[in-house]
């Protein structure tokens, strides 16, 4: 999933204009090359100090989940649950490397322009503070809200509008699998530590029970 998400970044940067719309498939899905800046759903906070602290987060997350990973491929944990937690690294680390070096390795990608890789008077920002390349679209559905609707009545409208990448897809979909199987996954751990702690229950009963028996 990593070697996808960098390689699907790559090109994208470098053969597409900020802004370049492709249909795909029909009017649903469109490879659209935007960047983003900032958080999910491209928001920001903070300007180059909030995304210094972003970058900095999202490096100490990928080591916790990383180490999280190594105790469950050490303690021989669920495939699904390896699995999951695996595509979740894969998609924070797919994002964290756009942030941390493409700043450093590409031009500024414009509206006309088409970013060279390597540039002779570097790239368009510092390390820490690259933007995130998104480019998978899906305008599933278009339209307009009904006029009873409050406060958006008559409003244009496109499901599913943000537009993301492969990282972010990566981390869905392992986000989905520990939903999907959390019983699975969590709930034999849950019932053993129950019926382990019933069971002391009952011992300790017995034993307060056993000498008024014997008397």
């Amino acid at each position: 999933m990593l070697l996808i998400d960098q390689i699907s970044k790559v090109w994208i940067k470098t053969h597409l204009a900020l802004g370049d719309s492709y249909p795909v498939f029909g009017d649903w899905f469109y490879i659209n090359f935007v960047e983003n800046n900032g958080m999910a759903w491209g928001m920001t906070f903070g300007g180059e100090w909030g995304k210094l602290f972003l970058s900095l987060f999202r490096i100490v997350a990928i080591g916790g989940i990383g180490y999280y990973l190594y105790t469950l491929i050490k303690n021989n944990h669920s495939r699904i649950l390896i699995t999951s937690i695996s595509l979740v690294l894969a998609g924070a680390f797919g994002n964290i490397i756009d942030s941390l070096f493409y700043g450093l390795i590409f031009e500024a990608s414009g509206p006309f322009h088409v970013a060279q890789a390597f540039p002779v008077d570097g790239g368009y920002a510092s390390i820490f503070h690259g933007k995130v390349v998104d480019m998978l679209y899906f305008p599933l559905i278009e339209g307009h809200y009904p006029e009873w609707f409050p406060f958006v009545g008559d409003d244009y409208f496109v499901f599913f509008r943000p537009v993301f990448n492969i990282a972010d897809s990566s981390i869905t979909i392992g986000v989905l699998l520990l939903i999907i199987f959390q019983k699975r996954l969590f709930g034999t751990t849950v019932d053993t530590q129950s019926s382990e702690e019933e069971e002391s229950l009952k011992e300790e009963t017995q034993e307060e029970i056993a000498p008024d028996t014997a008397e």
